[in-house]
């Protein structure tokens, strides 16, 4: 990036934000703090209306905005791709929302660029089908950027409705869902609903005061069971390949072979790796530890009870 695009993002970023250090600048640039003072510098020497608060950090002054932007071809195309990928991971009434976003791009966009991209989006595809039901995402992000009160009902494990009322924190996806973690009332304690349990959902005029910072990243760690347990597991190339993209809890060694690929497997626990093993079938093949093919043996003796 080079000195005049990286002030225009210096201003969109300071636009963006009430207030933001110059160390916090340094580290979204990936810039040394001398680099940012310089950069604010140059900006009010060019009339650009920074103000610096003493134990703040800097703002725009109120009211100054930039020229409505224009997006480049490339920019558009990123955005493009990114609806595409959407359709894996969000509500039906979201995507809703990113194509008329999308649209508004597309419309500032020269004829023979918008025919580019028109053509890139029949050339992109994902085997995703429609988004699976759950909670309109978009209410969902409200009530946490407002910090207002929602009310829900919430299907339980055991299939089983519960209302609850809940104070917003935090919207997260893991293990290929949508959770939305909030404080309820009625457990009183912060709890994480998965989205596509959510229905009846309705955004409360009342607005709540936060109960601490709420860091996603150490929630999502937290949340996801510990892997103390390790196995070695060899694998085809095709099966190591599947292993990498789907075994959630971590790799943490790899060897390869000329016709095979070791694994060393992170797991909270035997059965559960036992039970997605299984469904390698002989493409994958436990070499310890003992206990882990003890279950496999267990569990496929389970399965050819069914069929005796």
């Amino acid at each position: 990036m080079n000195r005049v695009d990286r002030l225009l993002a210096l201003i969109l970023y300071l636009q963006s934000r009430r207030y933001c250090t110059a160390e916090m600048m340094a580290e979204h640039f990936g810039l040394s703090v001398r680099t940012i003072y310089r950069d604010l510098a140059a900006l009010a020497e060019a009339g650009v209306p920074v103000l610096a608060e003493t134990g703040l950090g800097y703002r725009l002054m109120k009211g100054y905005m930039l020229p409505p932007v224009n997006f480049s071809e490339q920019e558009a195309m990123a955005l493009s791709t990114g609806l595409m990928l959407a359709q894996r991971m969000t509500s039906q009434s979201y995507l809703q929302l990113m194509q008329s976003a999308l649209d508004k791009v597309k419309s500032v966009l020269p004829p023979d660029a918008k025919q580019r991209l028109e053509h890139l989006a029949r050339a992109m595809a994902t085997p995703a089908n429609t988004p699976p039901m759950q909670a309109d995402l978009s209410v969902l992000q409200q009530a946490i950027a407002r910090q207002q009160l929602v009310q829900l009902s919430y299907q339980k494990a055991d299939l089983t409705l519960s209302k609850r009322v809940a104070e917003p924190a935090g919207l997260l996806f893991y293990l290929g869902r949508w959770h939305f973690i909030a404080w309820c009332r009625l457990r009183n304690a912060y709890r994480d609903f998965r989205t596509d349990r959510i229905s009846q959902l309705t955004l409360l005029s009342d607005t709540v005061t936060s109960r601490g910072d709420f860091d996603a990243q150490n929630f999502i760690r937290q949340s996801i069971p510990q892997a103390p347990l390790r196995a070695r597991v060899r694998f085809t190339a095709v099966a190591a390949d599947r292993a990498k993209r789907e075994w959630w809890q971590g790799i943490s060694h790899e060897v390869q072979t000329a016709a095979k690929v070791e694994l060393t497997l992170n797991s909270s626990d035997w059965s559960s790796l036992a039970s997605w093993l299984l469904s390698l079938g002989n493409s994958a093949q436990v070499i310890e530890p003992a206990e882990l093919v003890s279950e496999i043996r267990r569990q496929s003796t389970a399965i050819l009870a069914q069929y005796a």
